[in-house]
Formats: structure tokens, sequence, C-alpha cells
């Protein structure tokens, strides 16, 4: 499915999907490398005690086979739910290359979630299974109770009350087991949303929905695999970002995946593990390359083979844009994509389809617009809504459970995103913001990521974020979260240089009328930030201000 062009023209035009009746994600990432290659470094991971490990497809392989056998001796069936919970580390990888061989459905939990979290999801998806570790199965103990579906407990970190020893399950197990053959419309895995907005949903996707990101890893890594590439990113590989942008679109092509579980990131030591493991490639959200932009020359001070950057997730902004250009000497490829129908758009600088601000252009094989509320095209540099049509690989089965969510996700064949967006003349799409967070004030639609990136160009900021509160003259006010950097305390001369700073550099009409300094940013296990949080606070703000 490799790009015969440079030219994004002939690169959409010529495209064609080419997806088999059937086709396994277990297969295709692990056990075609093992036949063709079995001593290809397929995953390497440093622990947090600085230990490294290679295993090689075939390990891999044998691993898997072995973890499949053994599920299925347990009494898992095709279709049958079973949850990941651990961070970067072998035995996650194994678990999800054995339950889609055995066309099980995986449904990856980021560690990071607390009791009830995992309890609404695991009840939710009735899983009969989960893999996780010695934090992760504290968690379980507290809720298993009231799991009855949850029949099967393996604990990566050996036996445990209520878990069995994962790698005594495997040494016990039959090595010999061949894959189910599954259609490429057969469900292989479950991603909840991050739940931004509302409780989170399980979104449903069919094994072809790693075929469907050939394309945009392709384009955003620019014409990925390069000779010597190697590919991390610093996110779970529970969520779709890390788990299909890098750990199954890495083993499928054959590109060493490199991991390591910070707990906490550090962006000083994420420079160091790039420079370690001369990562050519990498996923990092805005918000992750936000704190690495506080890091002290890094382009001087470490030895950084970086090829390809590329950011989702959230909208990067032109700060970051020039940030990446001037200290990493590269050009960060913004994408776009969500848990439902992820890496629809993307930048390639290599090709010089690249712009500060914008996400890109549709990545080959889909088909993305600019809707308005009954499902209409608007006229290109309008605002509207980003859709997705239908068919389309990378888009989702269903939410679990919820048919009329699903339902309501559609305008006739398009996939509602809930984000606005500006398509220009010449193809380019602006991220404005979910639709909760674009602010209405004195008659104007303003997007938050604007301002945001303006706050954080200036030196007291690390991370922003802007929200409507509202007012009954304006209808909302823009209202900035603002956590600052270190050696710059919270006064009120900082907020008033900061408000003239964005109404100078930004307009008038969207600098925050007001600002609040807060410790730290609310964010999803997948980096975005909440805010949400921040409007519930304002609504309050302002109905007690009405009152008095």
């Amino acid at each position: 499915m490799r790009f015969s062009t440079d030219n994004y023209e002939d690169m959409y035009s010529q495209f064609k999907w080419q997806i088999p009746e059937h086709y396994n994600i277990g297969f295709d990432a692990c056990d075609r490398w093992a036949e063709s290659d079995p001593d290809r470094v397929a995953i390497i991971l440093k622990t947090s005690d600085s230990q490294v490990s290679r295993f090689s497809y075939s390990n891999l392989k044998a691993q898997s086979d072995r973890a499949a056998s053994a599920l299925r001796a347990a009494g898992i069936r095709r279709g049958d739910r079973v949850a990941i919970l651990m961070p970067q580390r072998i035995e996650a990888v194994i678990s999800h290359m054995a339950i889609y061989k055995l066309g099980a459905i995986a449904l990856p939990l980021a560690s990071l979630f607390g009791v009830d979290g995992l309890q609404y999801r695991l009840a939710n998806a009735g899983a009969r299974a989960i893999v996780c570790d010695t934090a992760g199965l504290a968690k379980i103990k507290q809720i298993a109770g009231d799991l009855p579906a949850l029949e099967i407990i393996w604990c990566a970190d050996g036996a445990d009350g209520i878990a069995k020893d994962f790698h005594q399950q495997l040494a016990d197990a039959n090595p010999d087991f061949i894959p189910v053959v599954t259609n490429a419309d057969d469900p292989a895995m479950m991603v909840y949303t991050s739940g931004t907005t509302g409780q989170p949903k399980g979104a449903l996707h069919a094994h072809r929905v790693l075929l469907g990101h050939v394309p945009g890893v392709e384009m955003s890594h620019e014409f990925f695999p390069q000779p010597d590439d190697l590919i991390w990113t610093p996110s779970d590989w529970a969520w779709a970002g890390g788990l299909l942008n890098i750990l199954l679109a890495g083993l499928r092509a054959g590109v060493p995946v490199l991991g390591h579980a910070f707990g906490k990131f550090e962006p000083e030591a994420a420079f160091g593990l790039i420079e370690e493991f001369k990562v050519r490639n990498m996923f990092i959200a805005p918000t992750a390359l936000k704190m690495m932009r506080i890091v002290d020359s890094p382009g001087k001070r470490f030895d950084l083979p970086i090829r390809t950057i590329m950011s989702g997730g959230e909208a990067l902004g032109r700060e970051m844009f020039e940030w990446g250009r001037s200290e990493l000497g590269v050009t960060i490829n913004e994408i776009y994509g969500q848990t439902e129908c992820n890496y629809v758009l993307s930048s390639c600088a290599k090709i010089g389809l690249s712009r500060a601000g914008s996400i890109g252009k549709t990545v080959p094989g889909h088909i993305v617009a600019i809707i308005d509320k009954e499902g209409r095209e608007v006229k290109r540099g309008e605002l509207g809504q980003i859709a997705v049509k239908r068919p389309d690989p990378v888009m989702f089965l269903e939410y679990w459970d919820k048919p009329d969510a699903t339902r309501d996700k559609y305008v006739g064949d398009w996939l509602q995103t809930g984000d606005q967006g500006i398509m220009d003349n010449d193809g380019y799409v602006e991220f404005v913001g979910r639709d909760d967070d674009v602010i209405t004030s004195a008659g104007f639609r303003i997007g938050p990521g604007e301002i945001e990136d303006c706050l954080i160009a200036h030196p007291a900021i690390s991370l922003a974020a802007a929200v409507g509160k509202p007012d009954p003259m304006r209808t909302e006010i823009v209202k900035a979260f603002v956590v600052l950097n270190e050696g710059f305390e919270k006064t009120d001369t900082l907020a008033k240089e900061l408000q003239t700073y964005v109404r100078v550099k930004l307009s008038a009409h969207e600098y925050p009328r007001e600002i609040a300094f807060v410790d730290e940013m609310p964010l999803t296990t997948t980096g975005k930030v909440i805010r949400r949080i921040f409007r519930d606070q304002v609504v309050e703000e302002a109905k007690a201000e009405q009152q008095v």
C-alpha cells in the first residue's frame, strides 16, 4: 500500500483501497514477519530500572500463540472481550496479538484509570478476562465483586490472590496455535472514547482498521518505513493514538517499536530516550510537546536523529510548529482523527504539504468535508463541522450497546466528528475546536486553540486552556486558565500583561477578559485538556455573580 508518487494530487486521485475479504491484525502485524524474517526486531523495551530487552517477531509469535491457546483453554471464544490493563511492556503486546488471532475483542485500558473508570468500562463491555500488572490488579481487586462477567484475571507480575500468573499460563499452554480465519469486517478491538463530554463510549473497530491507518502513517511519517526507522510514543498503548498510530502500525511495517513506561512524563528523560535509542519517528501529543518545549536547548544538548514527528489529539498551533523547526530541525506533521474514525487528515512536510496553524489535507483513501447541521457541505472558508464519509476502513462499527448513539453519530452518509473546522481553497483544514468548545462572544465565534497558542508563546506560560464564560451582554466572554513556568508568580500585574499580550498579538475581540492561574491542567488519559471542567466552573461563577 506504498505511495508511488510524491505529488499529493496524484497520491489522492490514484489511491485505491486493497482490503482483502479475510484479514487478521495478529497475523499481519506479527506472524507474517515471523515467517519471512523471524529474527527481525519487533519490540525494544526499557524498564524503569534501565534494563533493555529486545524481542523478535518469532519470539512474539511463539508467546502470543501460547497466550491464545491458554485463553482458549480458559474458555475465551470468538467475540469475547478481553481487557489489557498495563503500561508499555511486552505482555501487553503479546496479549494484543493473542486476542486478535483468537478472534476475540481486545479492550485496551489505560493504566491511569481509577477504579470507577475501570469498573464502568469493564462492566459496559462485559469483559470476561483481563491481563494486568500489579498496579492494575490492586484496582481490579476493589471492583471484581461488582463485575460478574469477569472470570479470568491474569497478572504479568505473578499470581496474587484472585489473579493467576500470566507467564505460568503461557508456559503450560499448547505452543501450537492456528489463528482463526477472520473477515476484515469482523470486530477486533474496542477503544473507549476519552470522555471529554459525558460518559465514555466503546467504539468497536474491525480488523480492517489497521489497514485503514496505513496511508496516514505513510504520509505523516514521510513515506514510512525508511531504512533505520525506529518508532516511539510516550502515549499509552491503550488509546487509539498509541495503539494504532504507533504500536500496531510499526509492527505491521516491520519497524522496531520502542516502549518505555514513564509513569509521569518527564520531558528531559524523553529527549534522553530519543538520543539513547536513536529514535527516528515519533508520535507526541501537543500537550507533551509543550512540556518538552520547556527543556533548555534540546537540539544542542542531545544528539537527536529525528526524521519525523507526528502530533495530534488537539490542535498543535503555530507556536509549537515554529518551535519544532527552530529547536529540533523538524517540521512537525499534524494529523487529525478521533477514536471513532482516526487518521483522516495529515500534513507531510517532505512534499510541501504543511502550514502553520493547519492540520493538513485529507489523507488519500478518505473523504473529508466541512458540513452544516443538515449534512450539507459548506463553502470553502466557512466554519462548519469536520465530517468523514462512509464507508471507510478506519470508521468504527458501532458504539457498544448504544444503537441510538451510533445512529446519532451520522447525518446521511457523513460521520459527524463534533469538531468545528474550516477548509480553505487549497484543501487545508484548520481545527477550531469541539462544538462545545467554540466560544460565542459579541457575535463572534472564537476557537480556543488560537488563544491558547498565543498564551503559551508568552515566556511565563507552559499550558493554557480557554473557555467561554456566560455573560449577559456579550453572550460569553473568554476566560483563560494558565499554568505558569518556574520563576513566575501569580499576580494581577502578570494577568493584565497576559491580556494585553493576547490583545496585541491576536485580536481585541479574542483576548481573555479574565485570567485564572492554576497549578495543573486537568487532562484525559490521552493528554487532552478537559475543558468541560473549566466550562462547568465558569458557569457556576457566572450564576454566583448574577446573584450578587
